[in-house]
């Protein structure tokens, strides 16, 4: 019996550790840069606030972005205004809801701050690559 008990769990733990192995396998780690702006405490630039001037971009309006980024509309509506009080220019314009429902779109200064935001990420990746490629390499 406990010969029984023992082939058991030598049994479920190489089990585990080939679930392991194998779930580690099929999904390699993801590797991001977060880089902030920040004046004074406020957090200027980010990429969250990079991420709705997008989906605002592609939807159209602050409510639809917000809700495909599964966020509050006012929390939508308090980083657009945060991110356009912190530039010189605003990066988006609005028009007020009615029967067409108002809208928002991104002016070339919030189109400027996604392209070179989204380069800035992409150059990063690419002069860290080796670096990159050896941490990952330590993860399971």
């Amino acid at each position: 019996m406990l010969a029984r008990m023992a082939e058991s769990a030598k049994t479920s733990t190489l089990s585990a550790a080939a679930a392991r192995t194998t779930a580690s396998a099929k999904t390699a780690p993801e590797v991001r840069f977060r880089m902030r702006i920040r004046t004074g405490e406020t957090v200027a630039l980010g990429p969250g606030k990079v991420d709705l001037l997008e989906a605002v971009r592609e939807q159209g309006s602050i409510s639809a972005a917000a809700r495909s980024l599964g966020m509050s509309y006012r929390r939508a509506w308090l980083l657009i205004d945060e991110l356009n009080k912190s530039l010189k220019s605003p990066a988006t314009v609005s028009e007020q809801g009615g029967q067409s429902g108002g809208g928002c779109v991104l002016t070339p200064v919030g189109e400027t701050i996604v392209r070179l935001y989204r380069e800035v990420e992409a150059q990063a990746q690419k002069s860290c690559a080796k670096q990159i490629s050896e941490l990952t390499r330590m993860i399971r």
